[in-house]
This record gives C-alpha cells, structure tokens and sequence, in this order.
C-alpha cells in the first residue's frame, strides 16, 4: 500500500501565530518546540510513506505563505490545507490569488474555536463557490457540537468538496453517559448519509484520557468500524495529526495502531483508507515511488 499521511503540521514558533500554543503550559511541553519540513520527512520515511499533506495551525493567511513556501523545497509535502479570511469582503479574491501555488489544494478554519453557528453567519455570502471557483476543498475541524450546523451548510452547497477532520473529535475520554457521544454518533450518520462530505481517521489518539492509552486498541477499533459502516472506504483517508500527536504517543505507534485496524480489512479498503482516498480528493498526482 502507497500510505498517505492526510493530516499534519509544521511550525516555527518564532512566527508568532500559533496562539494556541502556550510553551509556557506544562501540558504543551511535548509541542512547544519547532516542527519543520525536514523533522516531518524523518517521521514519514520511517514509517515507510512518501507523501502528507501538511495543514494549517494558525489562523493566519501569512502562515499559509509560509507553508507554501516551505512545501516548494520538500517533496514529501504533497499539498497544503491553508486558511483565509471567510468574513473578509475579498474573500474569493485572496483564494483565487492564493490558488496560483500549485501545492494548495485547501482551506481550513479554525471551527473548533468558534460558535457552532458563526459558519451560518459570519462568512461573506457566497464562500463556498469561492473555494469551488478556485478548485480547492474545505477541511472541517468541527466538534460534535458542530456537526448539526455542518450539516445544514453542507445541504445549501452540495458541490463543496469537504472533509472532516480527525473525525469531528468524539468525546473518547467522557463517560459513557456523556451526551456528547449520541451527539456525535447523530451528526456523524447524517453527514454520512446526506451529503458526499469525507472524514479524516486522525487526531483520536490526543481525545483519550491518558489512563485510557493503554487499552486504545479496545477503544478505537470498534469505533474505526462505526466509521467505515458509514462512510465506507472511499471516503475515509488516514491521518497522523503529527506533531500534535506526540501529546499522546508516537508517530510509530498510531500508524502501527492503524495498520493492525487495516489489517483486518480486504485489500481494496486498505489501500483506499491508507492513501487512495486522500490522494483522489487532494487531487494528487501519481505517486513516483
């Protein structure tokens, strides 16, 4: 199988975009440091994979640049998830200029961050045939407290090209009674079933409680299966979610973890979830290796 890394990041700190990123928080030790092109190309070529596509991790159009930039000089970054201001006037103007580097393939607001409805209201009319237009497609970082909401924006453009990210984030460390789960499961089956929009395996590592990592397997197969069941190969692409996935575990083990998964899996679903699938929808061209 051609893996394809479907979701990961690079960063310089001393860009001074990522305020997410706190390194004077002692629960973002294992991240706060710089994660560059060359550190993501040891982790792939470990892993025996030729190709990610990197993602944006700050919601600024400068670090969009900067990713461009850093993708021209490293082959293994195959494409580019940038961001760009959706409530912006000249919106559809900064994606058609953005669009002219050949690496980008998308663009991702940072909804996870934002009210369930701002993609409702805030953006400029019109967004969603601005990114069609410009031939790129829409990574949705959503929660379940989002997915109702996405699903609505999702029935007024059915040609947007969209994926969701890590999964929508289901609540893997609440208790079994916790809401969030039957949301999640509700968002997700209808997404599934009424509209074309993908999903990322990726980022469900660094949902789990860390006194749950050791039993993951228990954890995620069965929930790996759910979302088969729903989207079905074609439209799942797998992804590390590196280097945020070191809050969790290795870039080793949850590829090792996703190989066993597959493993159970016949041979046209492995190579759809493990790189087919992602390369259809990034439109990447034939891989060489």
């Amino acid at each position: 199988m051609a893996w394809v890394d479907a979701h990961c990041h690079i960063w310089a700190l001393a860009r001074g975009d990522y305020a997410w990123l706190d390194p004077t928080d002692p629960a973002f030790a294992p991240i706060a440091q710089d994660f560059g092109a060359d550190a993501l190309g040891q982790r792939l070529q470990a892993a025996g994979i030729s190709r990610a596509i990197v993602v944006q991790a700050a919601p600024t159009e400068a670090e969009t640049l900067w990713l461009l930039e850093q993708a021209r000089n490293a082959p293994h970054i195959a494409a580019i998830v940038g961001w760009a201001d959706m409530t912006d006037p000249g919106f559809a103007a900064r994606v058609e200029k953005l669009s002219a580097a050949p690496a980008l393939r998308g663009i991702r607001p940072m909804l996870q961050d934002l009210s369930p409805d701002w993609i409702l209201h805030a953006p400029i009319p019109g967004w969603a045939d601005a990114l069609i237009d410009a031939g790129l497609c829409f990574d949705a970082l959503v929660r379940p407290a989002h997915l109702a909401v996405l699903a609505r924006v999702l029935a007024r453009n059915p040609d947007l090209p969209v994926v969701i990210d890590h999964a929508a984030k289901p609540a893997l460390s609440a208790p079994d009674g916790d809401p969030r789960h039957q949301i999640w499961r509700d968002g997700m089956a209808r997404l599934s079933s009424e509209t074309q929009a993908l999903c990322k395996i990726s980022g469900l590592l660094t949902e789990m409680a860390p006194a749950e990592l050791p039993r993951a397997r228990d954890l995620l197969f069965p929930l790996l299966d759910q979302l088969l069941g729903w989207f079905g190969a074609e439209r799942l692409m797998w992804g590390s979610d590196w280097p945020v996935l070191r809050l969790a575990g290795t870039y080793t083990d949850w590829h090792r973890l996703s190989a066993e998964w597959l493993a159970g899996q016949s041979d046209p679903v492995q190579e759809q979830i493990s790189g087919l699938t992602a390369a259809r929808f990034y439109t990447l061209p034939e891989d060489a290796t």
